[in-house]
């Protein structure tokens, strides 16, 4: 869909529980919040990808939704998200006024940084100096690349940048 802004309705809204996405490398900082609300949120740089016909692909072969700001791409993908904006909380306002679902996981389940799957770190856990007391503050691990995730000042100011 071309021109009609980011979702057609008739599509449906696209939900976590629901939707996987691949976005394409004009949206990596949106893949991190789309994380923190819970997405299967694939980054095509993460996986090495920059052609458009390699990300298309790759969209359909894991059934995915694209996301992108490439009017070409977007034509070219079934069901996918064609985006205007180029600012982060714009494109973010973006799918919010389309029914884009964009809650901050309670319980997070994605990395942050590479879209692994997140593992709650015991509280008797050894934690590296930076990070907080697992004991004390609740902690999660990536299951791929090892990062450490807890609800700090960074979380916070993603989540105020959600609500707004």
């Amino acid at each position: 869909m071309t021109g009609e802004g980011p979702v057609a309705r008739e599509e449906g809204a696209i939900r976590p529980e629901t939707d996987r996405l691949l976005l394409d490398v004009m949206l990596g900082s949106l893949a991190v919040y789309l994380r923190v609300c819970g997405y299967d949120a694939a980054y095509a740089l993460d996986r090495g990808l920059e052609a458009d016909d390699r990300i298309a692909a790759l969209a359909g072969a894991e059934g995915r939704r694209l996301l992108t700001r490439d009017v070409e791409l977007a034509d070219s993908v079934e069901g996918a998200v064609l985006l205007a904006e180029r600012d982060l909380e714009a494109q973010l306002g973006e799918l919010r006024a389309a029914g884009v679902e964009l809650v901050p996981d309670e319980e997070p389940s994605y990395c942050g940084r590479c879209n692994g799957s997140l593992e709650p770190v015991p509280a008797e856990a050894d934690t590296p100096s930076y990070a907080p007391d697992p004991g004390g503050t609740d902690c999660w691990r990536c299951r791929s690349c090892e990062q450490l995730f807890w609800r700090g000042s960074h979380y916070e100011r993603m989540k105020s940048v959600l609500e707004a």
